[in-house]
């Protein structure tokens, strides 16, 4: 299967923190605008684009938005001071660049400390390089959000990239909606917004699409690194077929359909079985009466750091299984 990695690249790079997805949203838009019949945003901003079918109601979801750190106070020497926009780790920041949507660069550091494992986002600062308070105001403003500014990098075996989470996730809808050509199933494909503050976006899109079948998009996490906790999930061996995690236990007939689709398709696969987080489909699958709901998922080392790492044979290997469990009519 051919998969062209620079439009990953582009993905991860566009700006989009949570309630701030416009950018991406316009760039997935245009990505995607040949290859379905109908394009919506709902009132929170969620894209929504529709491929027809005449078979049971998909919905398949990956979230835009990146976590971010959001601009509280500005001091009188022009430090900035912040709060978290989704999952942020302090240790993980320190010392990392950051930029703004106008694209002001910052760094972030922090007070001295006696004890690093101690540190607290309220403890840390960021520096945009002004020496006042007004030279900062004239550039930022209470409110702003910031986001990582790190490089793409990739090699024979693996890209790692700041936003993986996920943005690889939005890159395997984008690509198995353009390999798609005569659905069996009637598909929406929801580029959802705010999922690193609590699904929100998910949750709407849910209710205005009122899928048969729910299907997420998103990275997990590694097990195969030095002293890493037990889990049984390692980069390139194969796309992750969740069992649960904290926002939802699959629904047994969709995680068996996409296993049997797996070795059917001779497609590597490994069970996930995460005992943190969750993703869009722990909203979907709550909506309404309830909708059978599973995930593909992406594993990805890293997460919420400024260099995420994914396998691109497992990326491929998610967007084979994504396209097969589509391509089939669903008795579920």
């Amino acid at each position: 299967m051919n998969i062209n990695f620079n439009l990953l690249k582009d993905l991860v790079s566009v700006y989009g923190p949570a309630s701030n997805e416009d950018l991406t949203r316009d760039y997935i838009t245009n990505e995607i605008k040949d290859f379905v019949d109908e394009i919506e945003v709902d009132a929170l901003g969620n894209l929504i684009a529709r491929k027809k079918g005449a078979g049971k109601k998909v919905m398949i979801s990956a979230h835009m938005d990146q976590i971010g750190l959001m601009v509280i106070d500005i001091d009188e020497k022009g430090f900035l001071r912040f709060t978290n926009v989704g999952g942020i780790s302090p240790v993980v920041s320190l010392s990392q660049r950051v930029i703004f949507e106008n694209g002001t660069i910052g760094i972030i550091y922090a007070e001295p400390v006696d004890d690093i494992s101690k540190l607290k986002l309220e403890n840390m600062y960021i520096d945009i390089g002004a020496f006042s308070k007004e030279e900062a105001e004239r550039k930022i403003s209470i409110g702003d959000i910031c986001i990582y500014k790190s490089e793409y990098v990739e090699n024979e075996n693996v890209v790692f990239t700041p936003y993986l989470d996920d943005r690889v996730g939005c890159f395997v809808a984008i690509e198995a909606l353009k390999s798609i050509k005569n659905p069996a199933n009637d598909l929406y494909f929801v580029f959802s917004v705010q999922e690193e503050v609590g699904l929100r976006g998910a949750k709407t899109a849910a209710y205005r699409i009122n899928p048969d079948v729910g299907i997420a998009l998103d990275v997990t996490s590694h097990g195969d690194t030095p002293k890493a906790k037990r889990f049984a999930i390692g980069l390139n061996k194969g796309a992750a077929i969740k069992v649960k995690d904290n926002s939802i236990i699959c629904h047994p007939k969709v995680k068996n359909l996409l296993v049997n689709l797996a070795k059917d398709n001779n497609i590597p696969y490994q069970m996930e079985v995460l005992e943190f987080g969750g993703t869009d489909s722990g909203a979907i699958h709550v909506n309404m009466e309830g909708v059978p709901s599973g995930v593909i998922s992406i594993p990805t080392r890293y997460v919420h750091s400024t260099v995420e790492m994914a396998s691109k044979n497992d990326i491929i290997n998610c967007t084979k299984l994504l396209i097969e469990f589509l391509e089939n009519e669903l008795d579920i």
